[in-house]
């Protein structure tokens, strides 16, 4: 019998979009909502990972799919015992999403925090833009290295016209139907 016997469905609510797009902070607010609901949710930031697990990991195109794969395995993990896992990463290639979604198989659920590249910079509060357009940064998604906006996400939010508040409640009640308790079967597995 498992010892941690949550009293719902677990879920990766991975959240994609340029850096300063909002997702760290949509992230925080959901999981926040959702531990006042009684349901217990972490969340796996890029930038965490990237100084600690994934710390030997560079930019390269390689080492980014890399850094994907670790972070969509561990999400794997904690999903399979029903924690509600949102994943916050840029995740700049369809190629790297598709990654994430081949290891979560259906409990991925893709959420495209769009934002125009000129606000993402306006909200540059690490200066990573400045750098990058002062050639500091290479390969820095968005001004040296592509992103790719995905071609079928499972929800969008545009973070410039949407509070991080509304974002956040947003995503909730579209999420909500599908971290409802999980059957005596999935909770005793």
């Amino acid at each position: 019998m498992k010892s941690d016997l949550l009293q719902q469905h677990g879920i990766a609510i991975w959240l994609t979009g340029l850096s300063g797009s909002g997702k760290t902070t949509i992230a925080g607010l959901l999981e926040q909502q959702l531990r006042a609901e009684n349901y217990f949710a972490l969340t796996l930031d890029g930038d965490a990972l990237r100084n600690t697990l994934n710390k030997d990991l560079s930019f390269t195109t390689k080492d980014r799919a890399e850094n994907i794969r670790r972070a969509a395995e561990m999400a794997k993990l904690l999903v399979q015992k029903n924690v509600i896992t949102i994943c916050s990463f840029i995740t700049p290639l369809q190629q790297h999403r598709n990654i994430a979604h081949s290891i979560l198989g259906d409990s991925y659920f893709e959420v495209y925090v769009e934002c125009p590249l000129s606000i993402c910079e306006e909200r540059d509060v690490k200066g990573l833009y400045k750098k990058a357009r002062n050639n500091e940064i290479k390969d820095f998604t968005g001004i040296g290295s592509a992103f790719e906006a995905p071609l079928h996400p499972w929800s969008i939010l545009n973070t410039s016209d949407q509070l991080p508040e509304e974002s956040a409640q947003m995503l909730f009640t579209q999420i909500f139907p599908h971290i409802q308790p999980a059957s005596q079967q999935d909770i005793f597995a």
